[in-house]
């Protein structure tokens, strides 16, 4: 069973995580700093806000913790002043602030997805395992999502790294290990860290799930699959 301070500590860390997440691809999109602001706030918070409406609990929790989004606040503030006085630095390590955001990301994901997840234990709630799995993707990648859609960018959700599906098999692997395990803290560990290896993972070796190629992308595959003829003329397969 997660404790109030384990609960209150993933929160914070969550709402860090995807507060720079936020803020990063808001930079990236060329926001104004309200803009920046905002995302940031909304990757951190939607997520919660949106699980709550789909179970009633009206007004969203986030209206009784104002300091939450404060927090986010200020975390997007300091990305936003990093990227604004060091701009020139941003753009140079561009690759690795990707790396950095994806680490974070993958932080946030985990935190939130066993938090939403455990919430249906305190509602009640988890006599419906579909439902109870379905508030914990919901809190891990709502915010995401809505972030995604607020800067016009296809969903991160629905393209890249098994992201949505790491969630739900970590929401899955939660709720299994809290039914059996009622006072340990195993069930929250075990999610978070098969979350966070596997969205690194996933960044790293670029998994993602089958998709129809276009007839562009096909073309692109097929000419690196050409074979080529080295300085002493001999053929090669590119890539090779």
């Amino acid at each position: 069973m997660i404790t109030e301070t384990v609960l209150w500590i993933l929160e914070i860390v969550g709402t860090v995580a995807f507060a720079v997440s936020g803020a990063f691809v808001a930079i990236r999109a060329k926001f104004d700093i309200f803009g920046v602001l905002v995302i940031g706030c909304i990757t951190a918070v939607g997520g919660g806000v949106t699980r709550d409406i789909l179970i009633g609990a009206t007004p969203p929790a986030i209206f009784s913790k104002g300091y939450i989004v404060g927090i986010a606040a200020l975390t997007s503030l300091a990305a936003f002043t990093f990227a604004y006085f060091y701009h020139k630095k941003f753009d140079e390590v561009r690759e690795r602030i990707e790396q950095i955001n994806n680490i974070f990301d993958a932080i946030g994901l985990a935190a939130f997805t066993v938090m939403g997840t455990e919430l249906a234990f305190a509602k009640g709630l988890s006599g419906n395992v579909f439902l109870s799995v379905t508030l914990g993707v919901l809190t891990g990648v709502g915010g995401g999502l809505l972030r995604d859609i607020l800067t016009e960018t296809p969903p991160y959700i629905f393209k890249k790294h098994v992201y949505a599906l790491v969630s739900i098999v970590g929401a899955a692997l939660y709720f299994v290990l809290r039914g059996l395990l009622l006072d340990s803290l195993l069930p929250s560990v075990a999610a978070i860290v098969l979350i966070i290896a596997v969205r690194i993972l996933a960044t790293k070796y670029r998994w993602s799930l089958p998709k129809i190629k276009s007839e562009e992308q096909i073309k692109i595959i097929d000419i690196t699959k050409e074979n080529y003829q080295d300085e002493d003329g001999r053929n090669h397969q590119a890539g090779a």
